[in-house]
């Protein structure tokens, strides 16, 4: 038996309401550009149009001109989706509570993850959003991935309860010293002062 190896999200697909609603939310409020619009070639009833989350990757929406927004909570429970998440740069993230606010849309605030920052809201059928701020970021030639595998081992290590800032700074100098060279035999940290 071998696994089958995946390269990462391809896209999401999500049952939206009419057209128009679905073009306002991921578009006019979380800024993600328009890319295609087709038929669901599954549904000839329904729509689907697509749009890029900024990583070059997709997230899809059926939609149904009969269907309306239904702001009730998307039901939780096992194999159900709790919630999606959207990488946003810091300067982005410090300025979404006040433009969630301005819309009238109820949110969590800022919420600190100790590697990242998060704030939670739902969209207009529901589903609840997380955009999300790594407070870090990574050495060249790694992904935050690799600094997030690196600061667990340190934190596991440490017997500390979550990763924190600490860790991610010493899972960075981890990573440069294994990957980048130096012509210094003693690479360990100095006091020249």
């Amino acid at each position: 038996m071998r696994k089958i190896q995946t390269q990462g999200v391809h896209h999401i697909t999500l049952i939206g309401a009419d057209r128009q609603s679905s073009i306002d939310f991921w578009e006019g409020v979380l800024g993600m550009p328009f890319v295609f619009d087709q038929p669901n070639l599954d549904n000839p009833r329904e729509g689907h149009v697509y749009f890029d989350p900024g990583d070059g990757r997709l997230i899809t929406v059926f939609t149904n001109e009969t269907r309306k927004p239904d702001a009730k909570a998307v039901p939780e429970g096992v194999g159900s989706l709790h919630h999606i998440a959207f990488s946003v740069s810091q300067a982005s993230f410090w300025q979404v509570a006040a433009r969630l606010d301005a819309r009238g849309v109820k949110h969590s605030g800022p919420v600190d993850r100790g590697f990242m920052d998060s704030l939670y809201f739902r969209d207009p059928l529901g589903l609840r959003i997380e955009l999300a701020s790594y407070r870090f970021e990574p050495p060249e030639g790694h992904r935050h991935a690799d600094v997030m595998l690196e600061a667990h081992k340190i934190r596991v290590a440490r017997g500390d309860h979550h990763i924190d800032r600490i860790h991610l700074a010493d899972a960075i100098e981890m990573l440069v010293s294994r990957s980048q060279g130096s012509l210094s035999k003693d690479r360990s940290a100095k006091n020249p002062y």
